[in-house]
Parts: structure tokens; sequence; C-alpha cells
């Protein structure tokens, strides 16, 4: 089987490093063809006006070359401006979108740079629609996204799929062996998503535990008055971010309130199961698709800094716990979210559609 992964997609996000490398993990030749339009922006979803010039002609580009001799076409993240092109691409060959975000939703209603009934809102959701229903099947990250952008687009249930994100292999491989002081970690963009003020918050109540954020992003003005315990890193080589695991006391998941946090399961959470770090993350709807509080992750309330304080607390006090709560981490990942499982899954998707 040969499949062209295709697009302006962002090449080293996680999401389509990982898709292409599963799918190789199960055998599948990847062909890509990519136009390089948001690597090296830090805030793909901040530069607004000014990359529409670059992507213009990266559109051109695609509309101009095609898509390698392949079955099938899978349109990467982020991607929605490119069905167009891979339509015209396709002739005749299915064409797959790999989304993982709704622009609406992430632009208005998690990252608040517009309004909700404003023009910009009715723009995105018609290119959400327009994306979505171009593609013959999608493949969301969880049921509960899978669910949102199936209502979003009113797609019925066979144009829709479900594949986990995991974790890059090459790189996120078990190896948790916590050092003192014990430490916990929270990498990511610093975004509503992630629940930055929550975890702030938690850092007040338990001043005994040390925390590293390592990133940057919309909300770093929050960390200039930082509580003492919490160290902070704008920035490590992602090569280096295992490590940085490994040698944790746990690792921090998402912690935010809004309609996206409920529905997905972040990059940081698998990389932490597939390292066999302890995780604790909010107890979502799509967390429960995957995890099981107090077997494989400790799960929380979302937007409370209570009972995450407790949570860290309880790890930090009991080595034995925390080892428990990795191992079966380590041990969900395995089995519903390794390459080798999301390989397979990947290709029986397109296979169903040739």
């Amino acid at each position: 089987m040969r499949v062209a992964y295709f697009g302006t997609y962002e090449r080293h996000y996680p999401r389509n490093a990982q898709v292409i490398s599963a799918l190789r993990t199960a055998g599948v030749e990847v062909l890509e063809r990519h136009e390089p339009v948001w690597e090296g922006q830090e805030q793909k979803w901040g530069v607004g006006v000014a990359a529409l010039p670059r992507l213009f002609r990266a559109e051109l580009r695609l509309a101009r070359r095609g898509a390698p001799e392949a079955d099938a076409i899978i349109v990467g993240y982020p991607g929605h401006l490119d069905l167009l092109a891979a339509r015209h691409a396709a002739r005749g060959r299915p064409v797959i979108f790999n989304p993982l975000v709704s622009l609406a939703d992430t632009l208005i209603g998690d990252r608040g740079r517009f309004r909700h009934g404003s023009p910009a809102d009715g723009l995105l959701t018609a290119l959400d629609r327009r994306a979505f229903r171009a593609a013959d099947l999608v493949v969301a990250d969880t049921r509960a996204n899978a669910d949102f952008f199936a209502d979003l687009a009113e797609l019925p249930p066979e144009r829709i799929a479900v594949a986990f994100v995991g974790a890059e292999e090459r790189l996120f491989r078990p190896g948790w062996a916590p050092e003192e002081p014990f430490t916990a970690i929270f990498v990511g963009k610093l975004i509503p998503l992630h629940g930055l003020e929550t975890i702030l918050a938690a850092a007040t109540l338990v001043p005994e535990i040390a925390f590293r954020v390592i990133g940057s992003g919309q909300l770093e003005g929050l960390l200039k008055a930082r509580p003492a315990n919490v160290e902070w890193i704008r920035w490590v080589e992602y090569d280096r971010l295992p490590r940085e695991l490994h040698r944790s006391g746990c690792a921090l998941g998402i912690f935010g309130t809004s309609g996206k946090a409920r529905r997905v399961i972040p990059n940081k959470a698998y990389q932490a199961l597939a390292c066999g770090a302890p995780l604790v993350t909010a107890d979502t709807p799509a967390a429960r698709e995957l995890l099981t509080g107090g077997a494989d992750a400790v799960l929380v309330p979302p937007g409370d800094p209570e009972a995450l304080a407790a949570a860290i607390r309880r790890l930090a006090e009991n080595q034995e716990l925390a080892a428990q709560i990795g191992a079966g981490g380590l041990s969900t990942y395995r089995a519903q979210a390794s390459e080798e499982v999301l390989g397979r899954h990947w290709r029986t998707l397109v296979e169903g559609l040739l």
C-alpha cells in the first residue's frame, strides 16, 4: 500500500510525524508532498494576515504539482485550506483528512482571538464545514472530537473515524527514573486549553513541591508572578523532552475548562504514558476514552487547583503509588496507542476506502 501525505501540514508536529511513522511501521509506503508554511511559526494561529500570501503561494504550488502516485491521500494538520488542492490532485482516489482541530473552535472557543457570532466566526465555521465535507473520511483524535466534527459538518457516521494521537517512539520510550527533588513537570504551549492558571494555583498550595513549566505562548504573562517553587523554561529541544519526563516525579496534562479541553487528549499525555511517567490530568470525557483514574493516571476535576495539589502531593509522598500509576499508564499506552497498534488501525482505515 502507498499513501501520499499531502499539504501545508506542519511536518514536525507530533500528530503528523506520529501518523507517518505509525503507517510506515504497518508496512505502508508514505510519500510526502509538502509545502512549508507553518514551520518556524511559534504561534501559527496568531500570525493572521501575514501568513496569507505565503499560504496562497503554497496552495498554488500544491495544485500545480499534484500528489504522488498513491492509493490514497491524507491531508495533515493544519490542512483545512489544502482540501481543494487535495481533491484536485486525487483524481478519483480517496482523500482522508487528519484535522486535529476545528478552526472556529480553536480561534474562538479556545484562544479567544475572535468573538462568537462575529464575521470571523462565520468564516471559520464555513471553512471547517467545507474542509470536513470535502474529505471521504475525517479522522479525529477522540470519539468526543469525532462527534463534535460530525455535528459541525453534518457528516454521516461512515465518514468519520477515530485514531488516538500516540507518541513518536523513536524518542518517547520507557525509562522513568525520578530524581530528587520530586518535580511536577508541565510541557506545552501556554494556551487556555492547558489550564496554566490551575497549575500555578496548585503550586501555591504545595510550596514544598517543585514544579517545572516548559513552554511559551499566549499566557506566559501569568508566569511573571509565579510562586517561588515554579521554575519556568521557555524552550527545550524536542529531542530532550523524554529526558525531562524520565526524571520527573509526575507529568501534568491539561486542566482547562473549555469545551475543547473536554474533547481532547494532548500530545503531552501520550508522551508521558510512553515514557512510563505517572500522569496527572483532567477527568474529562476524552480522557476516559483511554484512561482509568487510579489505574493508569490520576484524574482530577478540570480547573480545580485544590484537587490537583492534593493529587501531586499524594504521588510525592508515595513513590510506590507513583510507580504503579506510571506502569499502568505504560501498559495502557502499549495496548491502545502504540505505533504498532495505531499503524494497524490507520492501515485498516485506508483499506476500508479502497
